[in-house]
């Protein structure tokens, strides 16, 4: 619908902050963002109107919001894995090289940033 905010970032908010979100919540924002259902069907569904799903969902988006905005969790994850991206990269360019210190120093960067990817 119009008001769903980038689903994708909301699922990553909601996998790091989900634990603060009440049962209801949980269960809502979960229908809504991973089951892909509508407003009117979880109402449906969980036998409450519309508005009252659009207000849950809307109090548990803010709370995600307002705690990535104060511990920058989903951020911080975003930059580590694209900076680990470009590490991985130079590596494997590296790994090719003639030179066998080079190729060893390349598996050791690959090995090391498979350790922080898990």
């Amino acid at each position: 619908g119009a008001m769903k905010t980038d689903s994708i970032t909301m699922t990553l908010l909601c996998d790091y902050y989900g634990e603060l979100l009440t049962e209801k919540q949980k269960t809502y924002f979960d229908l809504y963002y991973n089951q892909d259902l509508s407003l009117s069907e979880i109402a449906e569904q969980e036998s409450i109107s519309r508005q009252g799903v659009h207000d849950t969902i809307s109090r548990a988006e803010a709370l995600l919001q307002d705690m990535e905005r104060a511990t920058g969790c989903v951020a911080r994850e975003r930059r580590l894995r694209h900076a680990l991206e470009e590490i991985c990269e130079a590596a494997r360019q590296l790994s090719s090289s003639a030179d066998p210190s080079v190729q060893s120093c390349a598996r050791r960067i690959l090995t090391a940033a498979a350790s922080v990817k898990e």
